[in-house]
């Protein structure tokens, strides 16, 4: 059964543990590229930096493209709900909530695949 992780940190470790962490970074750049904004993150890369990139990569888009940041939601699949829920008061802090979300529905997508 899937149990969605609570924070970036347990769901980039599930992932390791499961050796399902490459398959997540493909995922991340396939979704990214189909969206039209690429962040062609190498396989080898280490979780820090993937945490840390995204963030960068969703902060940029916030700021100076919202409408791409939107569409990328969209094709990702994040919950309108979700992103709601969120307080947009800092945006630094909001950028790493989305990004949160983001890896949140990459993993379902990720590890549903390798279920079934």
């Amino acid at each position: 059964m899937y149990i969605a992780p609570a924070n970036t940190d347990l769901l980039l470790s599930e992932a390791q543990k499961e050796q399902l962490y490459v398959k997540l970074v493909e995922q991340v750049n396939k979704d990214f590229t189909l969206a039209n904004e690429p962040v062609d993150f190498e396989i080898t890369i280490s979780p820090i930096n993937l945490k840390v990139g995204l963030h960068e990569k969703i902060y940029r888009l916030i700021q100076h493209k919202f409408g791409e940041y939107l569409n990328l939601l969209y094709i990702i699949d994040v919950p309108e709900k979700e992103i709601k829920s969120l307080n947009g008061g800092d945006l630094s802090e909001l950028a790493e909530q989305v990004a949160f979300l983001i890896l949140k529905r990459e993993w379902q997508k990720v590890w549903f695949r390798n279920r079934f």
